[in-house]
């Protein structure tokens, strides 16, 4: 699963051009996941997100990594 701390959120989108299925902001421009997309796309995918997160608000849940959700 991924966690995002919208503490860290800088609202550079970078997440939702990644992954635009999984990842919206909200009217602040803030990361918002949603949790059900996220069961359904590329793990791949996902941590290429997560990676390229500046603010590095993304996260993996280590509790339920995402290759295990396949």
């Amino acid at each position: 699963m991924i966690h995002a701390d919208r503490t860290r959120c800088c609202g550079a989108g970078m997440c939702v051009l990644i992954a635009p299925d999984v990842f919206h902001q909200d009217e602040d421009g803030l990361v918002l996941v949603d949790a059900d997309a996220v069961r359904a796309a590329d793990p791949d995918l996902l941590r290429h997100a997560v990676s390229c997160c500046p603010g590095q608000a993304l996260s993996e849940d280590e509790d339920a990594p995402l290759l295990e959700r396949r």
